[in-house]
């Protein structure tokens, strides 16, 4: 079904690192902009809360809404149609052929699987690293049990583990199921989060915040004459060289659960939809997350560890040991 293929588009891009950043990041850029200077997006806003949220969630959605599933999507569409429509393997290569001709097949080829692999691994280290961090930071933080590097070794493993019989239990059995099973708990910890939240507000501000990205996305964009380095190259930088890494394994496997689809549905399955759910998720933990540091922070939210924050606001909710398990 297509709520299915979505959510493993979702899952595979960025599943991991949205619940990571997704309360940190938005309050990272908040805290910066309002001291200003060049590690705030743009500049920052300093002591204008209001435009200082504005650039926060602008800089946040720029970082995970159309930028990396464009990455994404380029790689998977010119990977399945040279894979569907021109009948070569479902490999990296594929894609270089209106390039290099036959040579594919040979040495230069070869090359290009190597670098697809190496970028993978660097980026799925990222991605579990990341995912283990932030297990184990919630750990610590509900039931005071230290964090080690033999603990996050040991949930790194947990992770391999499962994402092993996933994927021995094949697309249909395997990976849909464990797919659609991280969407609805995602979507009940969203619909969760928003109903015991300032929800009218927070509806609200999914407006202000694409208002925001659109209005402020030429000069995030415009990497010539920053006077944000800090920013421009601690954050976007980084990600971007996520994505870019990421997008060998996450571009073959949405090619491979594509078949059949047009291109047109792909674009839109791989563009809009999870560009609008990255905002939605943004906007309702981000948000939130800013409010509670402008009314007074009681919990502690801005100063508490990146891999910390989002246990910290869902502390500020009702049933928190239920969310943050």
């Amino acid at each position: 079904s297509r709520l299915s293929w979505i959510s493993m588009l979702f899952g595979a891009g960025m599943g991991i690192g949205l619940v990571f950043y997704g309360v940190g990041e938005p309050v990272t850029h908040f805290m910066s902009s309002m001291a200003g200077g060049a590690g705030a997006p743009l500049g920052g806003a300093a002591g204008d809360a209001a435009e200082a949220r504005s650039l926060a969630m602008a800089a946040t959605i720029f970082d995970w809404s159309l930028h990396p599933w464009a990455i994404y999507a380029m790689v998977g569409l010119a990977l399945a149609v040279f894979a569907y429509d021109f009948n070569l393997p479902l490999s990296m290569r594929s894609a270089f052929y209106p390039l290099l001709g036959k040579s594919v097949w040979g040495r230069a080829g070869d090359g290009i699987e190597v670098l697809a692999v190496l970028a993978t691994i660097f980026g799925l280290a990222t991605s579990l690293g990341l995912g283990a961090q932030q297990a184990m930071a919630g750990i610590t933080y509900l039931y005071g049990i230290p964090s080690s590097a033999l603990s996050i070794v040991g949930l790194i493993a947990v992770m391999g583990f499962v994402t092993f019989l996933s994927v021995r239990g094949g697309i249909d059995r395997g990976i849909r199921i464990l797919s659609e099973l991280n969407m609805w708990v995602a979507f009940a910890l969203l619909v969760f989060s928003l109903a015991t939240g300032a929800t009218l507000t927070l509806l609200g501000d999914i407006g202000a915040n694409i208002v925001a990205y659109l209005k402020y996305l030429p000069a995030l964009s415009n990497p010539v004459a920053r006077g944000d380095a800090g920013f421009y190259h601690d954050w976007t930088v980084y990600y971007w060289a996520w994505w870019i890494s990421w997008s060998p394994c996450v571009g073959m496997f949405m090619a491979r659960i594509s078949l059949g689809r047009t291109v047109r549905e792909f674009m839109a399955g791989a563009l809009l939809a999870p560009t609008l759910l990255g905002i939605l998720w943004l906007t309702i933990f981000g948000d939130a997350s800013i409010a509670h540091i402008v009314a007074g922070d009681a919990g502690g939210l801005a100063k508490a560890s990146l891999d910390q924050q989002l246990f910290v606001l869902l502390g500020t909710l009702p049933w928190a040991q239920i969310t943050s398990f």
